[in-house]
């Protein structure tokens, strides 16, 4: 990466800077103060080296720091510490933002190029108090072509979560993604044999989750790893042939599934080519690395692995008649320090960007050919707006039985994703947990499509009720939930409460004992989910309720209590069980 001296001046206005900047040009193209566009392009043949474009902005009022997989740390940098945020295709967003102590936007930086390696940085310089802005370029490969690519920098006074969002969608117009059609099978409740099988899949046992789940309205499945293999050791020996070992009949097991009412995707390690594979000796020659400590990696760069694995997944979606498929470890295709970056060899590129880019458009153009509505999960921190060329469910990274962190991964998630389905990671937990507690697992990603990773067979009658409420309340508000707007409050303490707005409807998420402010205006309906272990949940309205009804009931949905009540503005407190919702309507 470009190392700047630290004693040369840098402008409030993005300067270049590199060995090649004089052959860069970088324009500002908008006229909007507060929303700033600019520019850059630069000859192909002098994008062999680091190009930077960096700025200054002076450190007032500034709290944290947002990025797209920031996850439980969105403090700022300073900048002696490592590079804050990198982007490409195959990892995070080319998003970042400075927020204030009131969840204002001071700086939201976005880039055009969702694509290639990037660097970006936003950090405190201690000597002068500033914070030195930056986006580095060409660190990592080179583009094959004449390099175009626009940046925005948003200091509007208005909401970071805005901010952050409207960045995301400005990346999805500049890449012809604002018009997608997203399937409405993407968005609805599923089940996922991850947590509740491993690679322990059974036939039968699944057919009966299936009736279970469908009858509670869940309406797809993801066969999850293990199909493939009858080995359990939790390892990838055994990826690249992708033969259905466990299996002896995909297609009837498919018809089976679709007959329950439900459809089916399958998992695939799309890098991953096991030693133990027929394809590992086909292949020998053509990895990124073979020294992963999982498996092999597969070079995107040759057109004969894309055409390989391409062919993989048609021809199940031809022959298996599935819906879609589990596209795993994205995030894997990248340089790692033996892979070829100067010999082409049979590449027709040598940027694994580029070739990663080209083997998502052709998945995307041979799968859309069978099936046009073809589902595709990518999952955290493989978010980038250029795999919504073929996805169409973004799903939190994993982090089984843990409420806190999903919460924060599907929101940041979220934020990033434009119209594409958000999805949960797996929802779990033991046993022998009270269904008041087991409860946060689906009050924490109310805002996102519920995946379900629980034998049902196996679970408690109290259980199996809560799971039918909050599944039932989900789907019937899930046009507010999903595509509603979205605001994320206070992020630098993990957001502690959500809300979704449509027409006269709120959603409120409470999942910490913090005062919390409900902006009634013209809000008609107001729910407000008790997310949290305590039962008191204390209100400051923004406006008087006068003769409002009021309804209150647990995480299983059996009503507690209905009055008719009036509220001046201000602070209340309103009892609640854990997990339950209130319900205020005019």
């Amino acid at each position: 990466m470009q190392v700047v001296n630290r004693k040369k001046k840098i402008n409030y206005e993005p300067s270049l800077i590199g060995a090649n900047s004089a052959y860069a040009t970088l324009q500002k193209i908008s006229d909007n103060p507060k929303v700033t566009q600019y520019l850059l392009q630069i000859p192909k043949e002098y994008c062999n080296q680091p190009l930077t474009v960096k700025w200054k902005l002076k450190a007032l009022g500034v709290k944290g720091s947002w990025s797209s997989n920031a996850i439980l740390d969105k403090r700022f940098r300073t900048d002696w510490e490592m590079p804050q945020v990198e982007s490409s295709i195959s990892i995070d967003a080319p998003v970042i933002g400075l927020y204030g102590y009131h969840d204002e936007n001071i700086m939201t930086i976005a880039c055009s190029d969702a694509v290639n390696d990037l660097g970006f940085e936003a950090a405190l310089r201690e000597e002068d108090n500033h914070f030195y802005c930056s986006i580095h370029f060409f660190s990592k490969g080179q583009p094959s072509e004449d390099y175009s690519s626009k940046i925005c920098i948003d200091t509007s006074a208005i909401h970071f979560s805005l901010a952050i969002q409207n960045a995301a969608n400005w990346i999805f117009k500049g890449n012809n993604l604002d018009h997608k059609i997203i399937p409405k099978a993407s968005k609805v409740p599923l089940y996922s044999t991850w947590y509740s099988f491993h690679q322990d899949l059974d036939e039968e046992a699944l057919l009966q989750e299936c009736r279970l789940s469908k009858d509670m309205g869940y309406e797809l499945i993801i066969i999850d790893d293990g199909w493939q293999t009858m080995d359990d050791n939790r390892g990838y020996d055994y990826t690249g042939d992708w033969e259905p070992d466990r299996f002896p009949d995909v297609r009837a097991f498919v018809e089976q599934v679709h007959e329950i009412g439900m459809r089916i995707m399958f998992w695939y390690s799309v890098p991953f080519c096991g030693k133990k594979s027929k394809a590992y000796q086909k292949f020998k020659g053509k990895f990124l690395t073979e020294n992963h400590y999982w498996a092999p990696v597969f070079d995107p760069r040759f057109p004969e692995v894309r055409s390989y694995l391409v062919d993989i997944y048609a021809k199940a979606l031809r022959d298996w008649n599935i819906d879609g498929f589990k596209l795993d470890f994205i995030d894997d295709f990248k340089l790692y320090p033996e892979s070829e970056t100067k010999e082409y060899d049979g590449r027709d590129t040598l940027s694994v960007a580029e070739g990663t880019l080209k083997l998502i458009q052709e998945i995307n153009t041979a799968l859309i050919s069978i099936k046009p509505d073809v589902l595709i999960e990518f999952r955290q921190k493989y978010i980038s707006p250029a795999l919504h060329r073929i996805g169409n469910m973004f799903r939190a990274f994993d982090c089984p039985n843990d409420s806190l962190m999903n919460r924060v991964r599907t929101t940041d998630v979220k934020l990033i994703c434009g119209k594409a389905a958000v999805h949960s990671d797996m929802i779990t937990w033991h046993k022998e947990e009270p269904v008041e507690i087991a409860a946060l697992q689906f009050s924490s990603l109310i805002f996102s499509v519920p995946q379900l990773s629980i034998r049902l067979s196996e679970r408690r009658e109290d259980e199996i009720k809560m799971i039918r409420f909050y599944t039932d309340y989900w789907i019937q508000h899930k046009d507010i939930l999903l595509e509603g707007r979205f605001t994320a409050f206070k992020p630098l303490a993990n957001y502690p409460y959500l809300s979704a707005s449509h027409s006269d409807t709120l959603i409120i998420g409470l999942y910490e004992d913090v005062v919390l402010p409900v902006e009634v205006a013209d809000h008609h309906k107001i729910h407000l989910i008790n997310g949290k272990t305590t039962a008191s949940v204390v209100c400051s309205f923004s406006q008087a309720l006068t003769d409002w009804n009021v309804t209150i009931v647990n995480c299983m949905g059996e009503e507690i209590e209905q009055s008719k009540v009036s509220f001046h503005s201000g602070v209340h407190e309103i009892k609640c069980p854990l997990n339950g919702i209130i319900f205020f309507v005019k």
